[in-house]
């Protein structure tokens, strides 16, 4: 706590493969985002507020902490998971200074700002790919975004978030200290919808 709302540098968008959230979280929880036949491929994790070092969370607001189910289905086809919806919220969203429909249509133009690579596009199939060529798809398919501009994160061999950099204003820049903590592997799975 003790963060401001509105004070911040630049956005990070996190685009999570969705079918690594699946084989990866807790399989005592079962989930209507991850049931068979579900195809999701990248989905939002979430919309972060940063500094140029570290991050604010779970800033003071005016506005309510609860996002009501009309909202949290209205960006379902971003995040699948309305528990996830109302976490991105109170942990990021508030710190953004805006309301809670304005943070969502803020991640939804972020979200439409960016190009998925088609090679990276279909969840159909199991893939294996080297960070570094996963930064590479998304650098090749969005002008004005830089290898310092992106970032993977993994875990367990496979890819779990895509993270982006953009101003305010959703451009794409550079972000040193995101860069810097990005996963490196050599060989990442990207595994297929169930």
């Amino acid at each position: 706590m003790g963060h401001r709302a509105g004070d911040f540098a630049f956005y990070v968008l996190a685009l999570s493969w969705h079918p690594s959230h699946c084989a990866l979280r807790d399989t005592g929880r079962r989930s209507p985002e991850c049931d068979d036949g579900v195809r999701h491929a990248f989905t939002v994790h979430g919309l972060w507020p940063q500094h140029e070092a570290g991050y604010p969370e779970f800033c003071e607001s005016a506005g309510p902490s609860r996002v009501p189910n009309s909202l949290a289905r209205s960006v379902a086809d971003l995040i699948p998971d309305a528990g996830a919806a109302g976490w991105q919220w109170r942990k990021h969203g508030r710190c953004t200074g805006l309301d809670q429909d304005g943070y969502f249509e803020t991640m939804r133009a972020a979200f439409a700002r960016v190009r998925i690579p088609e090679s990276l596009g279909d969840a159909d199939r199991a893939r294996t790919f080297s960070a570094r060529d996963v930064e590479h798809a998304f650098i090749a398919a969005n002008p004005g975004m830089s290898e310092r501009g992106i970032a993977l994160s993994c875990r367990g061999g496979h890819l779990a978030d895509v993270r982006i950099c953009m101003t305010r204003e959703l451009q794409f820049r550079r972000c040193p200290e995101v860069d810097r903590n990005g996963c490196q592997d050599r060989r990442l799975r990207l595994p297929a919808a169930r």
